[in-house]
């Protein structure tokens, strides 16, 4: 079993919350067409998928990236428009973020706001993944910036239906002022031989589970189960476990985010229908 704080322990009930997946990053949809497929597919629990064409939205549209997003698009809005769905975790879910990275503080604000501004223009995407989010006190006023205005843009964009949605990717646990940020962190992002032991921060438990993501590579099949425990255990609302690892070749991708697992039929079936079903 996990470690667990005490407070975290009684603040959650194991089971009791619905998961949904967020996906950190398909490859380009030329090299990964099934994935993108299954994103619009009827029923899959999606929160939220991020788009990232060259470490952000690249020098121009591209158009197979442009097709993938409006399929995904049109899925969100068939499923927002169909019979209310009772959580409203779902709800929220199916967006396309686009992928912002941070480099841990280093990128300057007037770089970060031109990509943004791009990924709205050009896809019309629903929110933004800040990735490589610093994590530190030092450098919370500086994403508090970012992201105040990243919201400001949403909101002026006709696309970004509710404001808008933004999710902090630190990958551990951060000073606990980043949960005010934005609408969701990435509170674990590593292999599974270190998931299963993990410790959730105490601060955590003041927030409801659709506040955190964990992104768990590595996973064996014969553990699916017990890594959807550890989730809910944890407070995590939002996941994304893959078999695969870092060091995996297949597919000629090393990011062991950027494919579909090999159980992905199993994991959409143990979780349950998306609001698009």
């Amino acid at each position: 079993m996990p470690h667990l704080t005490a407070s975290a322990d009684a603040r959650r009930i194991a089971g009791g919350e619905q998961l949904g997946f967020g996906v950190p990053g398909y490859a380009h949809p030329l090299l990964a067409p099934a994935e993108w497929a299954e994103l619009a597919r009827p029923g899959t629990p999606l929160h939220w998928a991020v788009l990232n064409i060259a470490n952000g939205p690249g020098s121009r549209p591209d158009p197979h990236c442009l097709e993938a997003a409006g399929r995904l698009r049109n899925a969100r809005e068939r499923a927002l428009h169909g019979e209310a769905p009772d959580d409203t975790v779902r709800a929220s879910g199916g967006r396309l973020l686009g992928h912002l990275d941070l480099a841990h503080g280093e990128r300057l604000f007037d770089e970060l706001i031109a990509d943004a501004r791009s990924f709205i223009d050009w896809y019309r995407i629903g929110g933004f993944y800040l990735a490589r989010c610093p994590a530190d006190r030092a450098r919370l006023p500086a994403v508090r910036r970012l992201t105040g205005t990243l919201h400001a843009l949403l909101a002026e964009s006709d696309s970004a239906d509710g404001g808008g949605r933004l999710v902090l990717g630190h990958g551990t646990h951060p000073y606990p002022g980043y949960a005010e940020a934005a609408d969701q962190l990435v509170t674990f992002q590593g292999p599974w031989t270190d998931y299963r032991w993990s410790q959730v921060a105490e601060w955590t438990a003041d927030y409801p589970p659709e506040r955190f993501a964990h992104f768990v590579h590595g996973v064996p099949r014969t553990h699916l189960e017990e890594a959807m425990r550890v989730a809910r255990w944890q407070g995590a609302g939002t996941i994304f476990f893959t078999d695969r690892n870092d060091r995996d070749g297949r597919s000629g991708q090393s990011d062991p985010f950027a494919a579909l697992p090999s159980y992905w039929d199993e994991i959409v079936s143990r979780i349950g229908p998306g609001i698009s079903e």
